[in-house]
């Protein structure tokens, strides 16, 4: 019997570079996305955080669950730069992450062209 219509995370099973980003989301893949994303080895995952709010460890748990396939996290901070805080930091370094932290911009354009030379590499990327 059907179940209807079931409302899940924004995925997408696969590494895709970012095709565009601005007006609150990212298009990839051609697909759009409202919202943030976390570009993992496993895929494209919506994230729920929002400008603004703190960047926690609980808050990227998906990245340290997929760690033995991450040498990078570009840390997209939304419009403009802010720190990494160390706690997030020392926990993605206690999994061999080494982070960095850059506007979202920077970090889309960073993460594809890490993706295309096919580093290692994941982001964490604030919808602006």
């Amino acid at each position: 019997m059907a179940k209807g219509i079931e409302i899940r995370d924004a995925h997408f099973p696969g590494r895709a570079p970012i095709d565009a980003y601005g007006n609150g989301g990212f298009r990839f893949a051609d697909m759009s996305h409202r919202g943030s994303l976390l570009c993992l080895p496993s895929g494209i995952h919506g994230w729920e955080l929002k400008e603004g709010e703190p960047l926690t460890v609980a808050s990227l748990v998906k990245v340290l669950a997929e760690s033995s396939e991450i040498e990078v996290l570009l840390v997209g901070m939304g419009a403009n730069l802010k720190p990494i805080p160390a706690e997030v930091k020392a926990a993605l370094k206690a999994k061999g992450i080494a982070s960095d932290p850059m506007s979202t911009g920077a970090a889309v354009r960073t993460f594809n062209i890490m993706l295309a030379e096919s580093r290692a590499v994941a982001a964490a990327l604030i919808a602006v």
